[in-house]
């Protein structure tokens, strides 16, 4: 496991819990925010890098560091931090975030954006439910959540999900029940989009070798031209 993650700038506090994070701001100095959400690995360079791409499209963009400066590459560290960490908090910490965004000077707009990867995706949901209507725009890449994980009537945000094909972590037949879910509890709009690929087919250092970069492509841009419409 690797020492914290040099990309650390920044300290907010979330419910008395101090929590660290990445912080990247866009060429023009203000826009609106997104909290973006970490795969199982930690808040890794790539996630880091992520925020990096939001920032450079005009956003304010917040990684929140849920491993507390943990990282690793092994599957089995992974699966451990994961199920070390509660959903309670992790959505407690992720609720700071937003709070410490929506506070920013940089931050433009009275709500903000979330984008969650693989165990972010499912975190993207649990937000959306708790934070209610901070949150404008849900974007989960292959996250899911378990039956009693969340209850959605109080989600406000619109939500746009990407979801691979042969995913047999996160199905898009899984993802289609939590969306009818979200639709009947909440009455949000929720879209579905299918690839071509498997599991983290948007991470460039994805472990399982199925990094597909057209599906990435596509998906980036519809994400970019779905925050827009919902943030500005």
């Amino acid at each position: 496991m690797s020492a914290p993650p040099l990309r650390q700038n920044l300290q907010f506090n979330a419910d008395g819990v101090d929590v660290y994070g990445y912080l990247a701001l866009p060429p023009g100095g203000t826009g609106p925010g997104v909290v973006v959400i970490q795969e199982w690995w930690g808040l890794t360079d790539q996630i880091a890098d992520v925020a990096d791409q939001f920032a450079a499209a005009g956003y304010v963009a917040l990684a929140p560091d849920l491993y507390g400066g943990r990282t690793t590459h092994d599957s089995d560290d992974a699966a451990r931090l994961a199920t070390e960490l509660p959903m309670r908090r992790a959505v407690g910490e992720l609720s700071g975030a937003v709070d410490y965004l929506l506070a920013h000077e940089a931050v433009q707009g009275g709500s903000v954006g979330a984008v969650g990867f693989c165990m972010g995706g499912g975190f993207v949901l649990a937000l959306a439910a708790a934070a209610g209507e901070k949150i404008a725009a849900a974007v989960p890449y292959y996250g899911v959540l378990g039956d009693d994980e969340a209850d959605f009537s109080a989600v406000r945000a619109d939500v746009l999900g990407h979801y691979g094909e042969l995913d047999e972590n996160a199905s898009p037949a899984r993802a289609e029940e939590i969306a009818a879910r979200i639709r009947a509890e909440s009455g949000a709009e929720v879209t579905i989009h299918r690839y071509p690929a498997g599991h983290a087919f948007a991470n460039e250092e994805n472990h399982l070798g199925t990094y597909d970069p057209a599906s990435t492509r596509l998906a980036w841009e519809r994400t970019l031209a779905f925050l827009g419409s919902r943030l500005g």
